[in-house]
């Protein structure tokens, strides 16, 4: 049976020691889905505060970079890699965030991290329009490294 990482043998919180683990390219990839209305979608390059896909972009960057500050028990990494991409639907926008770095521990979090925030950016630019907005479906899709090696969602994105 797996157990929780993240405990002690008495059963107390705590940091995992990487520090017997080999240091290797890990990579992950995550998806978050925002939806919103299509008023929404056809303001998004209009938009007062610039581009909020550009400004998304660049806080899930910003975000995956700060993961270990967020997260308490989370490694600090030097990440190698994090791009956040976007795919508009009619009714919202697909994010997948991907990051890598070549340490002792994976990148889940970070690229968990960086689709979360450029989700939340792109609600915090467009609320002006519709409140209504709805982040959801936050995963990881797939990641590569590491002893337990890949990993890949079944369905769904």
């Amino acid at each position: 049976m797996k157990k929780l990482t993240h405990y002690n043998e008495s059963g107390e919180v705590s940091m995992v020691d990487v520090s017997d683990k080999e240091v290797t390219r890990r990579s992950a990839s995550a998806h978050a889905f925002i939806s919103m209305s299509g008023e929404v979608i056809d303001a998004l390059p209009s938009n007062k505060k610039g581009d909020p896909l550009q400004v998304a972009r660049i806080a899930g960057i910003s975000a995956a970079k700060k993961t270990s500050e967020l997260i308490p028990l989370c490694h600090s990494l030097p990440l190698s890699h994090v791009a956040v991409e976007f795919e508009i639907q009619r009714d919202g926008i697909h994010i997948i965030a991907t990051a890598a770095t070549t340490a002792q521990t994976g990148v889940e979090m970070e690229a968990l991290t960086a689709a979360s925030v450029a989700a939340l950016t792109l609600y915090d630019m467009t609320k002006a329009i519709d409140k209504s907005m709805e982040i959801r479906e936050v995963h990881l899709l797939e990641k590569s490294g590491g002893r337990s090696g890949l990993y890949r969602r079944e369905s769904g994105t």
